[in-house]
């Protein structure tokens, strides 16, 4: 009768940010200027408050047509846009998206397009929490 020796333990498994699950999302949209106070009403409807807004110049498909912006007329390659950067937790993403399309959507060409990125990590900064805590 042979005896065999246990299989040596190796070092603790450690997940890298490829390996960890993902719960937490980054929700990036690109709308029209003038729907931001709309967009902005019903994601705080939705209680989605945590938003960071950026003016940004970009075209679509509607490259070269004319668009009303404060009063004027504008027309050329870039238009000006709003982007909308909103950090949630995976239960929040549906919420998220709905709110921006209800406020944001016109109908017509060029109401814009949402993004939905997985997010690694975030960090609170003032109390070092991380993770889906640190989000909300």
């Amino acid at each position: 009768m042979e005896l065999l020796a246990p299989p040596l333990a190796g070092p603790p498994s450690i997940k890298t940010y490829s390996e960890r699950e993902v719960y937490m999302k980054l929700v990036i949209a690109i709308i029209q200027p003038y729907k931001l106070e709309d967009v902005k009403a019903e994601l705080y409807q939705a209680d989605v408050n945590l938003i960071t807004v950026s003016e940004v110049l970009g075209h679509g498909r509607q490259m070269g047509v004319t668009e009303v912006y404060r009063g004027a007329k504008e027309t050329g390659n870039l238009l000006r846009k709003i982007r909308l950067e909103i950090a949630v937790n995976d239960n929040y993403v549906e919420p998220t998206i709905k709110a921006i399309i209800k406020g944001a959507k016109t109908g017509e060409t060029g109401d814009g397009k949402i993004f939905v990125l997985s997010l690694e990590d975030c960090i609170r900064i003032r109390t070092n929490e991380k993770g889906s805590v640190a989000i909300g």
